[in-house]
């Protein structure tokens, strides 16, 4: 059996296995299985838990493992960093990017964490008003008509610094630098770095390159036209629609999202393994 604390070889962190959360999303093909392997693995082990789907689940587990694809994940890591509980991604989805494990590797995975084999980030979130919405990857900002472009002001910390003829706006946390971020031409930022990207989507102008900025800076985005309404987009999940003549804020969240990584699947190597970073044809 078990200790209820195991610890974390990095930092030294207590993370409490007292009440494990199996979190689901029952659109994900074949997620029974994944649940009843990880019900069979902590059961054979004596740890207690509980299963939930992802529509509602139970804030007084003290780790989450989430079974789905990305977007389960940002889901739960979004509603979990209210309460300072990490997150596991099992991934049941294309990619999973985030997801630190295969359904064929819960069985070691698991045996890892029990064991103390890995390292809790906190990632930065972001925060935008009006909406009271929060993002782990992105917001995204476009004209309310999707099909037609806005003119957009970006003012940062009261200093107009961009006018964007654009499809619309990107604000990247270094999470979402692998999301819509690197397909509309930003950086990739690795997940510690304490900043934000700025991308704007198809601009109808080259001189308009993507911006990385500090993450203490206040980012205020207002349309050129008023009689323009304008949408914000969280995660690719929330959707507001923003009243007329009303600025957009964005900064950095009060809460950090925490995700639990593995010793043996860092930021570099899963780059490499799900975006072929740096990898020729030949060598995939």
């Amino acid at each position: 059996m078990y200790n209820s604390f195991m610890r974390n070889n990095f930092e030294n962190d207590l993370i409490s296995l007292d009440k494990i959360g199996i979190v689901y999303n029952s659109n994900s093909n074949g997620y029974e299985n994944a649940v009843e392997t990880i019900k069979c693995e902590l059961s054979r082990h004596n740890i207690n838990f509980v299963v939930n789907p992802i529509d509602n689940m139970d804030n007084s587990v003290t780790l989450a493992l989430v079974v789905g694809g990305d977007g389960t994940l940002l889901r739960a890591a979004r509603y979990y960093a209210s309460f300072g509980t990490a997150v596991f991604g099992i991934n049941m989805g294309r990619l999973g990017f985030l997801s630190q494990s295969s359904v064929d590797e819960i069985s070691s995975s698991i045996k890892q964490i029990l064991d103390g084999q890995y390292n809790c980030e906190e990632r930065l979130m972001l925060s935008a008003n009006p909406g009271r919405l929060s993002a782990l990857n992105d917001i995204v900002i476009k004209s309310e008509s999707f099909s037609r472009t806005a003119r957009l002001f970006v003012a940062i910390n009261g200093n107009n610094v961009c006018d964007y003829l654009a499809d619309g706006l990107i604000i990247s946390t270094p999470t979402g630098s692998t999301a819509y971020n690197i397909s509309a031409g930003g950086p990739i930022l690795v997940p510690r770095l304490n900043a934000f990207i700025i991308v704007p989507i198809c601009p109808h102008s080259l001189n308009a390159r993507p911006l990385v900025i500090p993450s203490n800076e206040k980012i205020v985005i207002t349309s050129a036209d008023n009689s323009k309404r304008l949408k914000i987009a969280a995660d690719g999940q929330n959707l507001y629609s923003v009243p007329e003549n009303t600025p957009i804020t964005i900064r950095k969240h009060r809460n950090r999202a925490k995700i639990l990584m593995l010793n043996d699947k860092s930021f570099y190597s899963v780059l490499k393994e799900k975006l072929y970073w740096g990898m020729t044809n030949s060598k995939k």
